[in-house]
């Protein structure tokens, strides 16, 4: 059998070497020499340089998919992330800042799938007594849960073929090494080889690997974009270490959607679901001061209610503050803009600090209703009612365009003792939802009159 050699190859003009450099000898550009496996040379058989037979087409039409029965993780909110639970054969990673709880969550779900089916738990970076150490603290039951400590892909393939288990998890690909690369481990080389020999022993077993993988300061996941590229799924676990609370959520699903958001908390016993988010969320004091406002957003398939803290303060420096947190700090400077032309509120140079409470990140147009209103509240110093809750899209005109799932959103309000909503006028309902009282609004200017009134 021939030798494996490895080459490396510049990202940007695809020059080869023998050998890396800081600097490519085709291009010129720095640190693009990235090491890979040399392909062997193609066989003379037949013309081209193919040598193999030609694959079979076949009709979009005639083929038949089939289904594929997922396998549940044991936890509603990682299952509802995945679109429903583990698809036999996937690759997902799941990254996160150190101490998230990744290593937390993923021993839970093995320990509880172990007792049903075969699970291997690879750690590279931890020892096999930490992971002992760590079940025995969050009481698991860890007793059909096969480990072992090892960094090389070769090796774990022939323990795969040995214990043949249904779901793999590998902790983390960062520290793993394929033998035939001469690249240190973490090297965006052997990341991306470890990856690709994983995601081919997954495809070809109908196994499910689930890869940890590490962020940047950035928290963007680390090693090269084309890890991302070759999984199925790519989820993260945000939140503050110093909180009790962690969000996870699908960034890439190729079997489910990418907009659910799951709810955990942190405790002794290890990661807990948090079945009603909406109460974590607004878990506001008896008194309230002027700059909070309620919104219900949206998240993959429910609703979610989540409080939104503004403070609006004179500027001292020379140019204002616009400090976002959990929001779009572009899409405020577009909502500050919209409220200076069409609501005839000032605010340019004023500071602006905007919060979502609790670390939840809000990316849907829904917010903008309840910031612009959170906004006013801490300019003119006047509370919003406690029992208001609010949403909607802002338009560049000033008008209060409709969201989607509205009916939806006003129920859970009203299921949480919320009084009031200020909704866009399409989103209203056509039949009353009891115990709250619906308000419709076209334009910024009838906001403006509401608050005004209360």
């Amino acid at each position: 059998m021939a030798k494996v050699k490895s080459i490396y190859q510049c990202q940007e003009c695809g020059v080869t070497s023998s050998q890396w450099a800081g600097q490519c000898p085709g291009c010129q550009a720095w640190n693009t020499l990235i090491e890979s496996v040399q392909a062997p040379e193609p066989s003379r058989g037949k013309p081209h340089g193919y040598a193999g037979s030609v694959p079979e087409r076949s009709k979009l039409s005639a083929i038949k998919p089939e289904r594929l029965e997922r396998l549940g993780s044991g936890y509603t909110e990682f299952d509802r992330v995945l679109g429903g639970g583990f698809v036999p054969g996937s690759v997902i990673l799941v990254g996160g800042a150190p101490g998230a709880g990744k290593s937390t969550l993923l021993l839970q779900v093995t320990t509880q799938l172990s007792s049903q089916k075969p699970c291997l738990y690879v750690t590279g970076e931890e020892s096999l007594e930490q992971i002992a150490l760590r079940a025995q603290r969050l009481g698991l039951a860890a007793d059909q849960l096969e480990c072992v400590s090892e960094t090389r892909v070769e090796a774990i393939a022939a323990m795969v073929d040995q214990l043949k288990p249904a779901l793999l998890v590998v902790d983390s690909v960062q520290v793993m090494q394929v033998e035939s690369l001469a690249g240190a481990p973490g090297s965006v080389g052997q990341v991306r080889e470890s990856a690709a020999e994983l995601t081919r022993l997954a495809k070809g077993r109908g196994m499910i690997v689930l890869l940890v993988g590490h962020v940047t300061k950035e928290g963007a996941l680390a090693g090269p974009k084309v890890l991302e590229h070759i999984v199925d799924a790519s989820l993260l676990l945000d939140g503050d270490n110093a909180g009790r609370f962690r969000t996870l959520r699908a960034h890439k699903n190729r079997f489910g959607s990418v907009g659910e958001l799951g709810v955990f908390a942190m405790t002794e016993t290890g990661l807990r679901e948090v079945k009603n988010p909406s109460a974590i969320f607004l878990s506001r004091p008896d008194s309230i001061a002027s700059g909070s406002a309620v919104i219900c957003t949206w998240e993959g398939t429910r609703p979610l209610l989540v409080e939104v803290q503004a403070l609006v303060d004179v500027s001292l420096g020379g140019s204002p503050k616009r400090i976002v947190v959990g929001l779009d700090g572009q899409r405020l400077a577009m909502l500050l803009a919209i409220l200076h032309r069409h609501g005839h509120l000032q605010l340019g140079d004023q500071d602006v600090f905007l919060n979502a409470v609790g670390g939840v990140k809000v990316t849907e147009t829904g917010a903008d209703l309840g910031v612009l209103l959170a906004c006013i509240s801490s300019f003119r110093g006047r509370v919003i009612p406690k029992d208001w809750v609010v949403f909607g899209e802002v338009g560049l005109s000033g008008e209060v365009r409709p969201v989607a799932s509205g009916q939806e959103r006003i129920r859970e309000a009203a299921k949480h003792g919320f009084k009031k909503a200020i909704v866009p006028s399409a989103n209203a309902p056509k039949k009353a939802v009891n115990g709250i009282e619906v308000y419709r609004v076209e334009r910024i200017s009838e906001v403006l009159e509401l608050f005004d009134e209360s």
